[in-house]
């Protein structure tokens, strides 16, 4: 039920010394733009202008933008240059281009630095550190947080502090090893926050200091009178948090009032709990905030159980699922399902706890997947920052060149001393870029082997490198292939004699054990589908040896399940009864789907091994 607040990662983009009270009608501004005379106050109503539209068209935004960049660096004007790159960066984010955003703000922050302007500093360090945590590089975002409170603390700007401070608490809250260090900024931001009357930093602050304390209250390790103290503590920062977010508009109240009544559910005060976390439903239905009314749902369904109130809580895990399913809240889904299959389970309604135990499985891999997406993600945008970064570098290598040159023809007669200076400051420069593209490949290629592992567990190296090089991968039909299939006799019948867990563990031993024979055979592995496996021999590359090669894996596996139930049966448990069908001849491969991929297998040969394999005895 956990939810980070980050309320305060990108929120200092439009404030800016003379740009702050800027009123004027945006029409009325490109009307004086029309009459206006090449000087500062030009620039300064461009950036005006790209102030009203980096949101509602930041197309437009870029464009007024460059113009002011470009008059900027006409009268040198740094401040001018360095509004006019943050502004075009801003209209470049809300188009989701993240990589000329992080551009021009490098520029900008070039340009405060000149200038010596510790707040426009500290802005675009918060805002790069915003673009790196929304791409999921967090220690790059931490780094460029630091930066940004480091330069913040020398100016008289609180709100700047606090916005820095809050945002490198929310990554220490990530884990529970740094919950120490985010306590630690969320209680120095306090004070600030106070100070500015700011409910909604007092209330993101003041949560995520509960949940660092609930944390610590509910770890099996500490002492009773531990674990008292530190809900107390939880409790006193959660009903702050409450009170700031009834004063603000951020419309965080359910949450708030979630988060205490799990506090009362871990005293067993069940009644109190209760009560609040059916008060923070009504409140969220009644503003219709669905993530709220999920949360609130799930805080209640986990009080039900804790209280044994099996029947309830089945019932209010159902109403979060539903709400949850409405809105795509995957990690809440997640949750739903995991307190359906327990308390269904402690029902002894095995059928349903073995479906939502199944439910539970396919949302962890879904997760699991988007997470690694997320990580392709962030290693492709690293790659092409790096890969722009050289660029860059290079193409400052070759003006620094031209540059001599020219510096050398000038002066040749009469400086010959400056220009062989010049040339060693160039070489030494192109030294530095070379070894530095050098660092720069090192990290591209050990980027690529992570993106090729990621690939080759999905699909067999062959399609890999088809989908690599065409974008796709052309099916392919084998005149001969050995097909084999497997599955437990009386699945049902076992399955309903276990716990979903235990049962999900053990067909996860038997379907290792398949996956080495397989590999040690030389079979490709197709798919898994509840008790049933599928591999295949011949398949991606065609040989000669597959049918040998499947009966063999045929063989291992029920060698491997005598075995296993040898030492079941000592053991007394029931014995595992395993069917094998196999089958050789043509079929079609081929890669199926678009976003998950999938290496599939179609034919008569897979139609009669299934059929051998149901058909089979054990």
């Amino acid at each position: 039920m956990k939810r980070s607040w980050i309320s305060f990662l990108i929120l200092l983009f439009s404030i800016s010394q003379f740009c702050e009270g800027q009123t004027s009608n945006l029409d009325s501004l490109k009307t004086l733009l029309e009459t206006a005379v090449e000087d500062t106050n030009k620039v300064n109503t461009l950036i005006a202008i790209c102030q009203q539209e980096y949101r509602q068209t930041p197309v437009d935004a870029v464009f007024y933008g460059h113009e002011a960049l470009d008059l900027s660096e006409k009268l040198n004007y740094q401040n001018g240059m360095a509004l006019a790159n943050k502004f075009i960066g801003l209209g470049y984010y809300f188009q989701g281009d993240y990589w000329e955003t992080i551009n021009h703000w490098q520029q900008s922050l070039s340009s405060y630095e000149t200038i010596n302007d510790k707040v426009g500093i500290s802005n675009i360090l918060n805002n790069i550190g915003a673009v790196y945590w929304a791409e999921g590089d967090d220690i790059r975002a931490l780094e460029y947080y630091l930066r940004s409170l480091k330069a913040a603390e020398q100016t008289t700007d609180t709100l700047r502090i606090v916005t820095v401070s809050l945002n490198i608490g929310t990554i220490y809250l990530k884990k529970e090893s740094t919950h120490s260090q985010a306590q630690e900024y969320y209680l120095a931001a306090l004070p600030l926050i106070e100070s500015l009357g700011d409910h909604d930093a007092e209330g993101t602050a003041t949560v995520n200091l509960g949940e660092i304390y609930y944390g610590k209250g509910t770890l099996d390790t500490a002492l009773h009178s531990d674990n008292a103290l530190y809900l107390d503590t939880a409790l006193y920062y959660y009903e702050r948090s409450l009170e700031a977010f009834k004063q603000s508009s951020a419309g965080n109240v359910p949450f708030a009032m979630t988060c205490i009544g799990k506090v009362y559910m871990q005293r067993e005060e069940y009644a109190l709990a209760i009560e609040i976390q059916k008060e923070a439903y009504e409140i969220a239905l009644m503003s219709e905030a669905k993530l709220d009314m999920t949360t609130s749902l799930l805080g209640l369904a986990e009080t039900y159980v804790q209280q044994g109130d099996i029947v309830s809580s089945i019932l209010t895990y159902k109403k979060a699922e539903k709400t949850a399913e409405e809105i795509g809240a995957r990690n809440e889904l997640r949750a739903a399902y995991e307190g359906l299959a327990s308390s269904y389970e402690k029902f002894a309604d095995y059928n349903n706890a073995f479906m939502y135990q199944k439910l539970l499985t396919d949302i962890k891999d879904t997760l699991y997947l988007a997470d690694n997406d997320r990580k392709l993600q962030s290693m492709q945008f690293n790659h092409e920052l790096e890969k722009r970064e050289g660029q860059i570098e290079l193409l400052t290598t070759d003006k620094a060149l031209q540059d001599a040159i020219i510096q050398k023809q000038k002066f040749v007669k009469n400086a010959f001393i400056i220009g062989f200076i010049l040339i060693m400051m160039v070489a030494f420069q192109t030294l530095r870029s070379y070894f530095r593209k050098v660092k720069t490949n090192k990290i591209l290629d050990q980027q690529k082997d992570e993106i090729e592992t990621l690939v080759l567990n999905i699909l067999p190296a062959e399609v890999a490198t088809e989908l690599r090089a065409e974008g796709s991968a052309t099916p392919r039909s084998y005149e001969s292939v050995s097909v084999l299939f497997t599955d437990f006799k009386g699945f049902t019948k076992i399955a309903s004699g276990l716990a979903p867990k235990d049962l999900v563990a053990e067909l996860n031993d038997f379907f290792i054990a398949f996956d080495e024979i397989s590999v040690r055979n030389n079979l490709e592995k197709i798919k898994t589908i509840g008790d049933a496996y599928m591999c295949a021999g011949g398949i991606p590359t065609s040989n000669d040896s597959h049918p040998f090669d499947t009966v063999k894996a045929g063989l291992e596996m029920q060698a491997y399940m005598d075995k296993t139930n040898k030492i079941r049966e000592s053991k007394g448990q029931q014995e595992w009864g395993l069917r094998v069908g196999i089958h050789t001849g043509p079929v079609v491969a081929g890669v199926v789907g678009k976003k998950k991929f999938a290496y599939d297998i179609w034919g008569n040969a897979v139609n009669i091994a299934s059929r051998m394999e149901s058909s089979g005895e054990a």
